[in-house]
């Protein structure tokens, strides 16, 4: 299984948004390997976008260097969220990309011509707006009058529509892909794929042969899928899942400007694309560009990344946008980490110092059933459904404790064996949602011996 998140584009450091994309991804990747799955997890930054220039101008630095330094707080994370990408690519740094890009504008070269084109433009969003001002972005558009490059974006409306209807390119949920489809049945133009060398500043991949333009950065930045494959036959032409999270906003994107630009090439197509909606601040979007932002980093040095992950998959729902405060966070935590699992593990353990246990003992009904219904929930791409399957274990081993009380049996040695299963039960389903705890669950596990997992974060 092919695994990608969105690259981000580097005029910022990373917010909350991108760890929720980034933290399902990891989900996913850990999963599937444990399953016994090959897989590939990719992410990176994008680099050649023209709001990193103006961040820069802003900042009064060179780009290169406001660029550095934002892509390397992305890269880091990776130690920050507890994360298993296999490869991090920067569009600006790494010399295959700009090749790959190369060659992918040179095999779409019979869909591509030039024209005059006029328009507003949301440097935000980095495209074009027939009128209006951008939903996301309050900044004004911006009148751009350019000599561009167009790619034939309406030669492949008819064969999306084929493709995402007949399941060759799936989209979750089903609410994305209707709204995709919309867009396609109500008529697509063609793009403008270029933007004038002198407006970028410079900064981008030249297009081949006309240096007076550069690369539009969402051609330059999706071609990041393939160009960063160290092995791309292995990757992209023979593997059966390839899978892009991308958040609802990037949407038309990934799942029509790319496939297209796929389908122009000759090239095989993403199979799956995973739509999340959006965190949110008082009810606004979190984002970079609006000032509405917390830094991952920040969070986990207050918290931690076990309560940071847990309240990105516990609480966020499959579909909708959900609001963030640091209150509903050390809420979750407090109630599942800390007095949920911390204080069952705690109590198992200690029961288990004083009376031993007996291996073989019945297994709790959670326990047989959480692989195959954290597996189904995230095929359906439902973290926080998955996320329930795992807890449903602690709900029943406290539930069993109380009804057992094992330190009132003649024998509870049999007790205690079923709630020793369902912990190391819980230490395998939690990796991939929680591979630090899961981790010191299991340690503790090896030993017998208990140890404060979590302590409290509220007062």
């Amino acid at each position: 299984m092919y695994i990608t998140t969105t690259i981000p584009y580097v005029n910022a450091r990373p917010h909350l948004g991108f760890a929720l994309e980034i933290v399902q991804a990891d989900v996913l990747a850990r999963h599937h390997r444990a399953r016994g799955e090959q897989v590939r997890f990719q992410t990176g930054t994008d680099d050649n976008s023209l709001k990193n220039v103006l961040a820069a101008e802003a900042a009064g630095v060179p780009v290169r260097e406001l660029v550095d330094r934002n892509a390397a707080a992305f890269a880091e994370l990776r130690s920050v969220l507890d994360l298993s990408f296999d490869s991090f690519i920067r569009t600006s740094a790494d010399p295959r990309h700009r090749e790959g890009v190369e060659r992918l504008w040179e095999a779409t070269t019979h869909d591509l011509y030039q024209k005059h084109y006029e328009g507003l433009y949301c440097v935000g969003c980095e495209q074009f707006y027939p009128e209006g001002q951008c939903a996301e972005h309050s900044a004004p558009l911006q009148h751009v009058s350019e000599h561009n490059w167009f790619f034939r974006l309406s030669r492949y409306q008819d064969r999306l529509i084929e493709l995402i209807e007949g399941g060759g390119l799936r989209i979750e949920p089903v609410a994305r892909r209707n709204e995709v489809l919309s867009f396609l049945r109500g008529g697509v133009e063609d793009i403008s794929i270029s933007r004038s060398a002198e407006r970028a500043r410079g900064w981008g991949i030249p297009v081949p042969g006309d240096p007076s333009q550069v690369v539009y950065v969402w051609w330059d930045a999706l071609a990041n899928y393939v160009t960063a494959l160290e092995d791309y036959e292995r990757w992209w032409v023979r593997e059966p899942r390839k899978t892009h999270l991308v958040g609802k906003g990037v949407i038309r994107f990934h799942a029509v400007y790319w496939p297209a630009m796929l389908l122009s090439a000759g090239l095989p197509l993403p199979t799956e694309i995973f739509v999340h909606d959006y965190l949110t601040f008082g009810g606004r979007k979190i984002s970079k560009s609006a000032g509405l932002t917390a830094d991952p980093a920040e969070v986990v040095d207050r918290y931690g990344a076990d309560a940071l992950r847990w309240w990105l998959l516990r609480e966020v729902p499959r579909v909708g946008d959900v609001d963030f405060t640091e209150e509903r966070l050390v809420a979750r935590h407090d109630v599942d980490l800390a007095n949920g699992l911390g204080n069952l593990v705690n109590r198992v353990l200690t029961l288990i110092e004083k009376y031993g246990f007996a291996e073989g003992a019945a297994p709790l009904e959670s326990c047989l059933v959480v692989g195959e219904r954290v597996h189904a929930a995230l095929e359906d791409f439902d973290f926080r459904q998955a996320a329930a399957a795992v807890w449903a274990i602690v709900d029943e081993a406290n539930a069993f404790i109380e009804r057992e009380q094992p330190w009132k049996l003649a024998d509870p040695t049999a007790c205690l064996g079923t709630l020793l299963h369902a912990l190391r039960t819980l230490a395998v389903q939690l990796e991939p949602f929680l591979p630090r705890a899961a981790a010191r669950v299991a340690a503790q596990l090896e030993v017998l011996t208990p140890q404060p997992l979590f302590p409290r974060l509220g007062r």
